[in-house]
């Protein structure tokens, strides 16, 4: 029997739409609005931002889904690119993912939560990349314990990212007296949709799980496009709502101005100072629990890697905690690289290079439904992308534009991405001499 005839088919439609949600749903929505408005220059494109920014990724969950379940194997886009198109290119993802992406996330995140505790508690603001940094270290000796510990810290925390989104939606919506269209931001950076978009995309990140499931499904065929779709809308329409809802009780300057404080101060001015601090825990248990999400996770790739030799040190960043059968030398050299990150850089820069980096091999990913279509040409699918070739050409566009335009935005840190991507080369040759003359 295979690993897939095993799984219970017992996730309906409701469970799958929940998955998509809180898999997607962290911390963005309340720390983007203000980089979208300075991109943007006003509220009018910033809401636009938001909108395209989900129906890219509406459009690449989509297709994801196709990729995830002709290629039912634990490793998400590090697998699917090495089954797709060999070796190398599997390689250059999960390298991408290492050195980049994914510590590039967990420091965006502590740094997130530093500043809003900062502030929440009225502190210098130079205490908040160390809190950050403690709240990194914290969280990676819970999850060294065992990810039965971790995924207790995550399921205590899931609800803490919806109850402050739902207060400020309401309130915010019913309460406020701001202008929300033709909002002047006063940016006084060049404006720049694609860098917008892209901002947004750091709040959708996380669909890449979605197709994950389609195993325990009861009917995937009509199951997973229906969550997907349902699940991302939903998304959607709460990270619009919010935006409104912010703009409706603070001018779109002052959001500008207060970053990634300003659903804090927003929800100050709704409840007074008390209401407001317990919706900044609110808001700060999400982005917590968010980044224990991040800390449990991540570290699966260069574990990965390690295991078939495809990192410096493989047997090292391999080994499995004796005790607690979890990967602490991988999610410490995830930690590690973070924290240098932290140091070195803000969080708005991180979640940038973050999503600008894997959404070149998102590109890939895309397109790889067309090659597996036909590779498997004739076989049954369990799952087929609907409005098949617009939906995954539309995500491919839409891709293709973010990076593009970043890159022109933004050349030196860009290329600064992709020359730490082509780095990932030499090491590649080296260590399949290695292995080779090991043989």
């Amino acid at each position: 029997m295979n690993q897939e005839a095993a799984l219970k088919k017992d996730i309906g439609l409701s469970v799958a739409m929940s998955i998509v949600i809180g898999t997607v749903i962290g911390s963005g929505i309340f720390m983007k609005p203000g980089s979208v408005l300075e991109y943007t220059g006003n509220s009018n494109l910033a809401l636009l931002a938001w909108a395209l920014g989900g129906l890219i990724t509406l459009a690449g969950g989509l297709t994801i889904a196709e990729v995830a379940t002709q290629i039912p194997k634990t490793g998400g886009l590090y697998v699917y690119m090495e089954e797709v198109y060999g070796k190398l290119w599997g390689y250059l993802s999960g390298w991408v993912q290492t050195v980049i992406y994914g510590p590039a996330v967990i420091g965006a995140l502590g740094l997130y939560f530093g500043s809003l505790i900062a502030n929440l508690f009225s502190w210098e603001k130079s205490y908040g990349p160390w809190i950050g940094i403690a709240t990194v270290l914290f969280l990676t000796i819970v999850n060294n314990f065992g990810t039965k510990y971790g995924g207790f810290v995550q399921n205590l925390f899931t609800i803490g990212k919806l109850v402050p989104i739902a207060l400020i939606i309401v309130f915010g919506i019913t309460e406020g007296n701001e202008q929300i269209l033709n909002s002047s931001s006063g940016s006084v950076v060049e404006i720049s949709m694609g860098a917008a978009i892209l901002a947004t995309l750091f709040a959708y990140d996380g669909w890449l799980m979605v197709g994950f499931v389609a195993g325990e499904m009861k009917n995937p065929g009509k199951t997973l496009p229906k969550a997907i779709i349902g699940g991302i809308l939903i998304v959607m329409a709460a990270y619009l709502l919010v935006n409104i809802a912010l703009l409706h009780i603070l001018p779109a300057s002052e959001i500008v101005r207060l970053g990634e404080n300003s659903a804090a101060t927003a929800a100050t001015i709704l409840f007074g100072p008390l209401g407001g601090k317990l919706i900044a825990v609110g808001i700060a248990v999400s982005i917590f629990g968010c980044l224990n999400g991040k800390i449990l996770t991540i570290p699966r790739v260069p574990f990965a890697m390690a295991e078939r030799n495809q990192l410096p040190m493989a047997k090292t960043f391999s080994k499995v905690s004796e005790k607690y059968g979890t990967p602490i030398a991988a999610t410490y050299l995830q930690v590690v690289i973070a924290i240098i990150m932290m140091i070195l850089t803000d969080p708005d820069y991180l979640s940038e290079m973050a999503i600008f980096a894997v959404y070149i091999f998102y590109i890939f990913a895309f397109y790889a439904v067309f090659k597996l279509r036909k590779r498997n040409k004739g076989a049954a699918r369990v799952y087929s992308v609907p409005l098949f070739p617009v939906v995954p050409i539309f995500a491919i566009i839409g891709s293709v534009y973010i990076v593009g335009a970043t890159i022109m935005n933004d050349p030196f840190d860009s290329l600064t991405a992709i020359f730490i991507t082509i780095a990932g080369l030499p090491v590649y040759y080296l260590l399949q001499r290695k292995n080779q003359d090991s043989l």
